[in-house]
């Protein structure tokens, strides 16, 4: 529960068509195991007391009392054990029928809630058994305790106040407008739903989509368990397809007929912050009736994926289609600016680093899109102190592959008058030794973007703007940056789909030595030939930084969780020891807060993904703001003193 994770599970326990005793000892077996795992939220399929496919059966006093009675076991049962469970059973209130969910921790009836909508179509007739349940929320008596009954029911947890259920039963969530739209914006951020959807070709296709898209759309944990083995089968079979998901997201699910059932943990503290940021998300708790009621607070062993890789697919194909996209993205936005300006070249100041083939590879499918010729981008090196002659290169073969202008200046001489209009003494390899020069190429840029009629194309990426990784008025600036929202992470993954999908051999085997290049300014003297500045060495591991950048921006964690998060997404690589995490999520942070300004006054770039640092849209964030109490925080989590 700590961090505002919760294990929850949804089951489809085998049973009885009518034999409450038997299927209420089902119940209980699964419902112990998981509470011995630390489950706190465990549901059951609807009309799991007695069978969904009872039928008139259901309008027999023998069979509802059996259900009471099988209830009433249960509570007794459960007493001792620290877990919300949901079960299903009919309910006769006031001389009507219903379709019921009951809730129940610790040996009490926390509420009963009842079906709103009944299906009477198909193979379904409920309407002739059931009556719907009403907004209304009254008090019955049920198995000797007095209950709230009724639709307008939330559940809140006391020592977990981010864990808030709301409930609905099976059709509820198939209507026109699920019960489970209002419970959301009345405060649920788990909806649970005890359900006995029978299978047929093409169904488990779309309730998996129903699922998480009704938990995308209410930014909520949603848990679906479905009726299985055991249900009658004289005109249908049931596959106990159970689904949890969490914000859009399948987390865990059976599959239909697997006989098993689907158990994870959800954030509920995530969907708190999402509803925080979406003022779309209104909320309305008019005629809400909440019950409290309390659990034992534990830290939650995490069981659930951690991707160590948030920003990038690990799926192959998925992974090619967004690359695909993000290009696409990319290259409209600059044919746009371009398009705009009038501009005669695009002006790219090309390293050989990954970056900058990057934005050249974009660069040239804006040409192509605006039926350009590519000899329109003008590709420019500037080889200086710490050029290597691998990199050099590869930039020159890059842009003869791709059949852009390739022009190279010399910029040694220009620095060196700088240095000396300054007073700077070459030997002396300080900051204002390694921004110099990148001042100086970017002024070469500028001028020659004029000169050409031109606009500079910007090559910084997301991952560099967030720690501040750029010269200030230096690589920092440009007309138009069309990496500002790609992650470093991603950036490897775009040119190697380019490099996979190459016109040319060469192209393709220039892209991957690209690829296989250390990451790095170049702005130090080189070493024997080799690269002297190994940007990764200097302010920590790009897929660490990126890890840390999707939670602080898209989730809004704080650090305490995300290093928790970090552990478990990197456990088991050994060079990440949790003195490593914590030293490089210290780092980021200490980054992240100094060098707003230079984000203060970024260039326009397109956004491509949920997260983005532009002034303008998705971050605003005062320059001189103090990272303290984000560091104090930190300071609590030093390995060895937690």
């Amino acid at each position: 529960m700590k961090d505002g994770f919760l294990k929850a599970a949804a089951f489809s326990p085998a049973l009885r068509v009518a034999d409450c005793t038997y299927n209420a000892q089902q119940i209980l077996e699964q419902l112990q195991a998981a509470a011995q795992r630390g489950v706190k939220l465990a549901v059951f399929p609807e009309f799991c007391l007695t069978g969904y496919t009872c039928g008139d059966l259901f309008l027999q006093r023998t069979l509802q009392q059996g259900a009471l009675d099988a209830l009433e076991w249960l509570l007794a049962q459960t007493r001792t054990l620290d877990t919300v469970a949901l079960v299903g059973l009919p309910l006769l209130v006031h001389g009507k029928l219903y379709n019921c969910a009951a809730v129940l921790c610790r040996g009490q009836l926390l509420g009963i809630v009842p079906k709103t909508y009944l299906p009477n179509y198909g193979e379904f007739y409920e309407k002739r058994q059931f009556t719907p349940g009403s907004t209304e929320v009254q008090t019955v008596t049920v198995c000797g305790q007095q209950v709230l009954f009724g639709t307008s029911l939330l559940f809140r947890c006391r020592q977990m106040p981010s864990f808030v259920l709301g409930v609905e039963l099976c059709e509820d969530l198939w209507s026109a407008l699920p019960p489970s739209t209002f419970h959301a914006l009345a405060g649920a951020t788990v909806i649970a739903n005890l359900s006995a959807s029978d299978e047929t070709v093409g169904k488990a296709e779309y309730r998996r989509a129903l699922v998480a898209n009704q938990s995308a759309r209410l930014l909520c944990g949603y848990l679906y368990a479905s009726a299985g083995h055991g249900e009658s089968t004289t005109d249908m079979v049931f596959a106990g397809h159970d689904l949890i998901a969490e914000d859009g997201s399948i987390l865990a699910e059976t599959a239909p007929f697997a006989g098993d059932h689907a158990e994870t943990e959800l954030d509920c503290q995530r969907m708190e912050v999402e509803r925080a940021r979406n003022t779309s998300f209104e909320p309305s708790a008019e005629g809400y009736v909440t019950v409290e009621f309390d659990l034992a607070p534990e830290e939650t062993v995490l069981t659930r994926r951690i991707d160590p890789a948030p920003f990038v697919p690990g799926d192959p194909q998925r992974r090619a289609a967004r690359c695909e996209l993000i290009l696409k993205m990319q290259a409209d936005g600059l044919a746009k600016r371009l398009e705009h300006a009038r501009a005669k070249t695009a002006v790219i100041g090309i390293s050989g680093g990954l970056d900058s083939c990057l934005a050249l590879l974009v660069a040239v499918r804006a040409m192509k899109q605006l039926h350009r010729p590519a000899a329109d981008v003008l590709a420019v090196t500037m080889p200086c102190f710490g050029t290597t002659k691998r990199t050099r290169s590869n930039a020159e073969i890059l842009c003869g592959e791709l059949g852009v202008s390739f022009q190279e200046i010399r910029i040694a001489n220009t620095v060196r008058s700088h240095f000396a209009d300054i007073g700077q003494d070459e030997k002396v390899l300080d900051v204002t030794f390694e921004n110099g020069q990148a001042r100086v190429r970017t002024l070469e840029l500028m001028d020659l973007a004029n000169r050409t009629g031109g606009l500079v194309v910007g090559t910084g990426d997301l991952s560099e703007l967030a720690l501040g990784w750029a010269t200030y008025n230096g690589d920092h600036m440009s007309m138009y940056g069309v990496n500002a929202g790609v992650p470093k992470t991603l950036v490897r993954y775009l040119v190697q789909y380019e490099a996979e999908t190459a016109a040319t051999a060469a192209l393709h085997d220039v892209l991957l030595d690209i690829l296989a290049t250390p990451v790095s300014p170049e702005l130090l003297p080189a070493k024997d030939g080799e690269i002297a500045q190994i940007t990764e060495d200097l302010v920590g591991p790009y897929e660490l930084h990126d890890f840390y950048l999707y939670y602080v921006l898209r989730c809004g964690f704080g650090p305490a969780k995300i290093y928790r998060l970090a552990k478990a997404a990197f456990a088991g690589r050994a060079e990440y020891t949790d003195a490593v995490l914590y030293k490089w999520l210290r780092n980021f942070y200490w980054r992240f807060f100094a060098q707003q300004f230079k984000r203060s006054c970024l260039p326009d770039g397109p956004k491509v993904g949920s997260v983005t640092l532009s002034p303008r849209g998705d971050w605003r964030m005062p320059s001189d703001a103090c990272a303290t109490l984000w560091l104090a925080e930190l300071e609590q989590l030093k390995p060895g003193e937690q």
